[in-house]
């Protein structure tokens, strides 16, 4: 698998409801030209793979480099 770098996203201090996080570092990734990655996040997420709100955020930081 290709190692791609992770945009930086402002996560550190915006409100930290889950979907929330999801929305802002889904826009950074569709920003940054990553709108394929950014479908993927969410689908992990929402579709089930994560069964608690820090796994969620493990997925989120999977795609983003969090600031």
């Amino acid at each position: 698998m290709l190692t791609v770098e992770k945009p930086g996203c402002k996560l550190i201090g915006e409100n930290g409801n889950i979907f929330n996080l999801m929305s802002i570092a889904s826009n950074t990734l569709k920003n940054n030209g990553m709108r394929e990655k950014a479908e993927e996040m969410k689908e992990r997420i929402m579709g089930g793979e994560a069964q608690s709100y820090d796994e969620a955020l493990r997925i989120i930081m999977e795609y983003v480099e969090v600031e």
